[in-house]
């Protein structure tokens, strides 16, 4: 009988939020296959945890792989745990998970500690839709094609950022998205978490001044939903005058309207000019 993968959810900086099961499971498991095994090793001997050790990251995920699933197969348990925070989450696990559902192992879940809600949590900003776009692409022209692609998304936007990075992520952010509200988040759960509210330009202008210190976890509000008219062209501009008859400006009587029907006061503004000049056209005597 196959053997479980567990998904170990590992603190994102403060130990004590290791959860009481999380740390039964490290202590049962046949072994565990870790991120970095040295990272790993501090959280056992933490907790006075003895398990063998293996090591599983991006750039040796294949060959590792062919290691743990046959331990699996073969009736044994393991351990997943990435450096902080849920493992297979903008993580290589994604790939172990997806090899062992295909072969039919037992995967389980022990949830813990997550940079993406945690940051989304304490940011102020609409949680109940979000996109989490992980780390962004540091080669510029799959980083501008990246960018372009959320310019419309409306929900709010979860990223990862090195402090290394930031400023230049935030003029990119900036330069596509438009000004927006930000909170950035940093060394969260630790003795120096920070959330900085604020916009991207004024984001920018701080961390210009401001040597960056930090894993960030920026949150960015979505573009804004469109809604259009409710009233259309032509009620809009009986609208206009209407008010113009009240004694009104056309710039008045144009804004006003705008604001009721849901119409552009600038496209008001002209399409009244507009039918003035073909009431002048249209009046007696005038081709006279």
């Amino acid at each position: 009988m196959a053997g479980v993968l567990y998904l170990v959810g590992t603190p994102i900086g403060n130990l004590g939020d290791l959860s009481p099961r999380a740390a039964e499971i490290l202590g049962a498991v046949d072994f565990i296959a870790a991120e970095d095994t040295r990272v790993t090793l501090k959280l056992l001997n933490h907790f006075g945890i003895k398990k063998p050790l293996l090591s599983y990251y991006e750039h040796n995920k294949v060959e590792s792989a062919a290691v743990i699933l046959p331990r699996l197969l073969a009736g044994e348990s393991c351990a997943l745990v990435s450096d902080a925070g849920m493992p297979a989450i903008s993580d290589p696990g994604e790939a172990l998970v997806r090899l062992c559902a295909e072969q039919g192992v037992e995967v389980r879940s022990v949830p813990g500690p997550s940079a993406v809600v945690t940051a989304l949590a304490l940011s102020g900003l609409p949680t109940q839709r979000f996109a989490f776009e992980g780390f962004l692409s540091t080669a510029n022209k799959s980083r501008r094609e990246h960018l372009e692609s959320l310019r419309e998304e409306h929900r709010t936007l979860v990223i990862y950022e090195a402090p290394h990075k930031l400023t230049e992520t935030l003029s990119d952010l900036l330069e596509v998205l438009g000004d927006r509200d930000v909170a950035l988040c940093r060394e969260l759960t630790k003795l120096h978490e920070e959330v900085v509210r604020t916009t991207l330009s004024q984001a920018l202008e701080r961390y210009r001044a401001e040597r960056p210190r930090g894993e960030f976890v920026l949150v960015i509000r979505g573009a804004p939903e469109e809604k259009g008219p409710r009233l259309s062209l032509e009620a809009a501009l009986d609208l206009v005058e209407r008010f113009r008859a009240e004694g009104r400006s056309l710039k008045e009587a144009a804004r006003l309207a705008a604001a009721e029907s849901g119409q552009s006061r600038n496209d008001l503004y002209h399409a009244a000019l507009v039918r003035d000049r073909e009431k002048e056209t249209l009046s007696p005597g005038k081709n006279l």
